[in-house]
């Protein structure tokens, strides 16, 4: 979708090596539009690529929302302010 939302975090990661696919990754996948019968193609294939996968948890220690339309990153912020300045002259 457009615009995108983002989440940037920090803090501590642990991985977790997992036999298998965890079931949130395809959850996480489960916005692609496919039918039922296509979803179960899909998850077999999967399935028969990996034999495991390593999850990793995060512990946040901070965090900030993007969402392009009230927040953008700094970067960008600069690179617009840049562009006013530029304008206005």
């Amino acid at each position: 979708m457009h615009p995108p939302k983002i989440l940037l975090i920090r803090g501590r990661a642990e991985l977790d090596v997992v036999e298998g696919i965890p079931d949130e990754f395809f959850q996480a996948n489960g916005t692609y539009t496919m039918t039922p019968e296509q979803r179960v193609v899909w998850e077999a294939e999967v399935r028969s690529l990996y034999d495991g996968m390593v999850r990793i948890a995060v512990t946040p220690t901070w965090a900030k929302p993007i969402d392009f339309e009230t927040t953008l990153p700094s970067a960008v912020e600069e690179l617009v302010r840049r562009r006013d300045e530029r304008t206005r002259s």
